[in-house]
């Protein structure tokens, strides 16, 4: 009988440790002091460069009647999107270099996750949206106003943001149904999914599977829409007899070119990739580089060659400073 009591307590407190979880520590990039001031100096000026240039993108599209369209209506939603995506990891990640309690509860950490996958995968279809806007506009410029009317662009944009929802509330369910029963103790910035499945003790055979599947299905789709679009735009190029169109057409396309090279490179790079080949410092470097390098870049490379975007620019300072 004592045997048997014995048995039921260890059965209680194993019991307890793999479904009682409240909380994560997120460990970050290092311990050091003066680094984490460096590092919290160093993203506070990115993250408010970022909010600026972006909400400053989407404040031009609503003001200035020249960037009125389509494509521009795109940049504003990818925009506000940008900013979104970075509010859900910097703030937090900026608190914790400075705070002793890097904590974060189960509830937060699934919130975060559902919220960050879902605007990260938005942003692929919205990028694939706007390589097929682009070939629209190029490729048949007389019908470009009927081609994308409302009832064209508005669908693509919801339909971008319930993809991302859908594929963000797979992974979320799948990942917090899992049992984390050892180290509460995520070895990263922010509730990624790769750091959490490192820390389960569940078999994650199946959440692996989902990730690979998933992930490579959307990255194949948009991916293979941007290079459909820009092999129309390519051939429609080569038409034109105006070296003044081509030299438009080459700075608006290969702005958005970089801009979903960039994004699609660290998405595949941190993502297809086997669990047995997880490197949580690598994966915290790409991660950053995605959530809130890439959203402080996308202002910079979608409106510096962009003559319309430079001319609302100069107009606003110009009232403002009146």
């Amino acid at each position: 009988m004592e045997k048997l009591s014995s048995d039921m307590d260890v059965y209680r407190i194993q019991w307890k440790n793999v479904t009682e979880v409240t909380m994560f520590v997120l460990m970050g990039f290092t311990d050091d002091f003066n680094l984490q001031v460096f590092l919290f100096l160093l993203f506070l000026g990115i993250y408010l460069f970022t909010l600026i240039g972006n909400l400053g993108l989407v404040v031009l599209v609503i003001e200035d009647s020249r960037l009125h369209n389509p494509m521009y209506y795109f940049l504003s939603v990818l925009s506000f999107l940008d900013a979104c995506y970075s509010t859900v990891v910097t703030p937090k990640m900026l608190v914790n270099f400075l705070a002793e309690n890097k904590s974060i509860s189960f509830l937060g950490c699934a919130t975060q996750m559902l919220l960050f996958v879902t605007l990260g995968t938005t942003e692929c279809f919205l990028l694939a949206a706007m390589a097929y806007d682009r070939y629209v506009a190029i490729y048949n410029p007389l019908l470009y106003s009927v081609s994308m009317s409302p009832r064209v662009y508005v669908p693509l944009i919801v339909a971008s943001y319930v993809a991302g929802i859908s594929h963000a509330t797979i992974h979320t369910v799948a990942t917090f149904r899992l049992s984390f029963c050892g180290s509460n103790e995520i070895r990263h910035v922010f509730c990624d999914i790769p750091p959490l499945l490192a820390i389960s003790c569940s078999d994650t055979h199946t959440n692996q599977l989902l990730l690979f599947y998933f992930v490579g299905s959307i990255e194949i789709v948009t991916i293979l829409i941007v290079l459909v679009s820009y092999g129309f735009i390519l051939l429609a190029i080569l038409k034109m007899h105006s070296a003044e169109g081509r030299r438009k057409v080459f700075s608006t396309c290969g702005s958005h070119l970089t801009g979903v090279s960039i994004y699609h490179g660290t998405i595949l790079f941190s993502y297809m990739r086997p669990n047995s080949n997880y490197d949580s410092n690598h994966d915290m470097i790409v991660s950053i580089f995605y959530t809130i390098v890439i959203p402080m870049l996308n202002p910079i490379i979608y409106s510096l060659r962009n003559k319309d975007v430079k001319e609302a620019m100069k107009k606003l300072l110009r009232e403002v400073s009146l």
